[in-house]
């Protein structure tokens, strides 16, 4: 029962390599059954965080995990949950 944290600061503006950091952490809380991830996506325009909701948004995503939680007190940090 675990934490990820993924900071997307340095990868902002490369759409491929967002998705299979996305991807790639979204299999590690799996196979490891981590209870849950912190995605940064940083302030910004928005757009990357637009970005992170879209994609797990999809269908093979959404089943993967259990919700999503958008932190009030910070713009700039997504909560994915697992229930393993």
């Amino acid at each position: 029962m675990g934490r990820i944290k993924l900071d997307l600061h340095d990868i902002y503006s490369n759409g491929r390599a967002i998705d299979s950091e996305l991807k790639r952490v979204m299999e590690e809380a799996v196979k490891k059954k981590i209870s849950e991830i912190e995605i940064i996506p940083g302030k910004g325009s928005g757009q990357l965080k637009k970005h992170v909701l879209r994609f797990l948004g999809q269908p093979e995503i959404k089943q993967l995990y259990q919700r999503v939680e958008k932190d009030d007190k910070n713009f700039g940090r997504i909560f994915v949950h697992f229930r393993h």
